[in-house]
């Protein structure tokens, strides 16, 4: 059994995650999180708020999992957002064109569906279960449809991400941040992607958890007032050029925007943020980079994107995280679709003045020519700018019309005026976080093993900040003088907001493994010199050592060592090794 099947069964086995609808036969593409995987991630969760909405200042908002379709026309969804579909002549099967080919071209996705089948006939690929003639490539659109209300009056798409809430409350947003840049908002919810063959777990679902901030900037100024709390932070960088050598480099942040590996500080000091956000819930930094787009499968809407990728056993690279640079193109795009003006009036330091040209219809004659429609006449010459202008005849446009005037009826006019500001469309930096992905990141990098007596034990190495259980106790044995202090030191335990276990069953050895191979960084035990000396004995995790600790003193303890305010040797009376039989 590899590591990866190691995982996927404690994780069964110990209640982190489940296939959904097993009592119904299941369906590829959902999981349930049980009684361990629901507080893991939830902790995920509550560290990604303490990066992203409280030491950052971002709001969060809730918006409806479900959305009305011209939300999904303004985004391109339901025009663009689908994957290239394959299936056997003979048996059926549907398959995904373009990962048909991954060990052929290393970006099929950037190829159309006329290149990937033509790929495939070249060479010989047929249908990967029965070895069938494939067809022809076609498009799936991934979106869930669904119709709003009774009579089917209206149609809804389920989200396939959480992005579109925040921009199309984007004028709520800037009234909220006082009509100043920048400001952002972060959303953590379900998203869903009606995927064609999710088979790797949680790494591909149908249903997922997304984090996002959409972070609004002014685009004439990308540097950032907290660049330097990450610019002498390391991280590998796999770049465009250094994808070329096939050797991600290691450098400073502010090495990175010096040397135009990352375009500005903004997107630099978020892509930082990250880094530091995953190495928080327990990602190893040997198993993880950022890889920058190639030129051909940027998002059309993206400057530059970086995504976190991590190594998985068996699954190699996987994306954890992207970070975009999205320009100003999901703003303009629904400002276009709704005809509401989301832009930004950006006030100058120092108000400047400028000429103006201004155009001055002659009202009199226009008046008696165009009756009803003179003044919308007026107002469109008024508009134009001088190139149109120029000439014996001038056009304008009027209700679909174009109305031709003489020259002779419009007179021009250069001003000084006094400019205090302009609007600009902001720009949006964009962190999107696959939570699920993420999660099992953190079981998969957490998991390891040793040898005890010569058995092999499994731990998960959590973070005592994402450990779904952050205290054992375990009474020696199930007897009344050991239970009571024992349910004592629970009580106390959980009253400041620990997460605390209690168990008895079967020896002290079998508790301490099932604790370890569920991540508990803790355990206390109650004994028999609990009784004699007021003393009970504290083991961790990982090195299994023991020290004694007086029974007043356990909660302070506990608190410093999951806080890491105290190394465990100090703590107390050094025991030795903990007894496993």
């Amino acid at each position: 059994m590899d590591k990866n099947e190691k995982v996927n069964e404690l994780a069964r086995r110990r209640g982190f995650l489940w296939p959904a609808f097993e009592l119904y036969g299941g369906a590829a593409g959902f999981y349930d999180y049980g009684p361990l995987g629901a507080p893991l991630k939830r902790r995920i969760e509550d560290i990604w708020r303490q990066f992203f909405v409280i030491s950052e200042g971002f709001a969060e908002i809730e918006a409806p999992t479900i959305g009305v379709e011209g939300i999904f026309q303004a985004s391109g969804h339901l025009s663009g957002f689908s994957d290239p579909l394959t299936g056997c002549k003979e048996c059926k099967e549907i398959y995904r064109a373009d990962h048909l080919i991954k060990h052929i071209v290393e970006v099929p996705d950037a190829l159309s569906n006329e290149e990937i089948y033509k790929c495939i006939q070249e060479n010989e690929i047929g249908c990967p279960e029965c070895g069938g003639e494939l067809s022809e490539v076609y498009e799936f659109n991934l979106m869930f449809k669904t119709m709003i209300g009774p009579g089917n009056k209206m149609a809804g798409y389920l989200r396939p991400e959480t992005a579109q809430g925040m921009f199309i409350n984007f004028p709520r947003l800037l009234r909220h941040f006082r009509d100043s840049l920048p400001f952002a908002a972060v959303q953590i919810g379900k998203s869903f992607r009606n995927e064609i063959s999710p088979r790797q777990g949680v790494i591909r679902l149908r249903e997922f958890t997304q984090a996002e901030a959409e972070i609004f900037i002014d685009p004439r100024d990308k540097t950032h007032p907290r660049f330097d709390e990450v610019k002498d932070i390391k991280m590998k960088f796999y770049s465009q050029a250094a994808q070329e050598r096939g050797e991600p480099e290691e450098m400073t942040f502010g090495e990175a925007v010096g040397r135009g590996v990352i375009a500005h500080q903004t997107l630099a000091y978020y892509i930082a943020r990250t880094y530091q956000f995953l190495l928080a819930v327990g990602v190893a930094p040997d198993k993880m980079r950022f890889r920058q787009h190639k030129s051909d499968e940027m998002a059309h809407y993206a400057a530059d994107c970086w995504d976190a990728e991590v190594f998985l056993d068996r699954l190699g690279w996987i994306e954890i995280v992207g970070v975009a640079d999205r320009t100003d193109y999901d703003l303009k795009a629904h400002t276009a679709q709704s005809k509401v003006n989301l832009s930004v009036f950006v006030n100058f330091d120092e108000p400047i003045k400028r000429q103006k040209l201004v155009v001055k219809p002659d009202f009199k004659a226009l008046g008696p020519r165009f009756k009803g429609k003179a003044k919308a006449v007026g107002e469109a010459l008024k508009a134009l700018g001088p190139e149109e202008l120029k000439g014996d005849k001038i056009r304008v446009m009027v209700d679909g019309e174009t109305i031709e005037i003489e020259s002779s009826l419009v007179s021009c006019e250069s001003v000084e005026e006094e400019v205090r500001g302009e609007e600009i469309v902001p720009h949006v930096i964009e962190p999107s976080f696959g939570i699920d992905r993420i999660l099992y990141t953190v079981l998969d990098h957490s998991y390891y093993e040793d040898a005890v007596d010569g058995e092999t034990r499994a731990v998960l190495r959590f973070h005592p900040a994402v450990a779904p259980i952050e205290v054992a106790v375990l009474p020696l044995m199930d007897r009344e003088e050991l239970v009571f202090p024992a349910k004592k030191i629970q009580e106390e335990l959980r009253g400041l907001g620990l997460r605390v276990d209690y168990d008895t069953s079967g020896s002290i050895g079998r508790r301490y493994r099932r604790n370890d191979e569920i991540g508990t960084p803790y355990e206390v035990t109650v004994d028999y010199e609990t009784l004699e000396q007021g003393t009970v004995t504290i083991r961790d995790r990982d090195s299994m050592l023991q020290i004694r600790v007086p029974l007043g003193q356990v909660a302070d303890k506990l608190q410093a060592l999951l806080c890491k305010a105290l190394k465990f040797e100090e703590a107390g009376t050094m025991v030795g090794p903990a007894k496993e039989e």
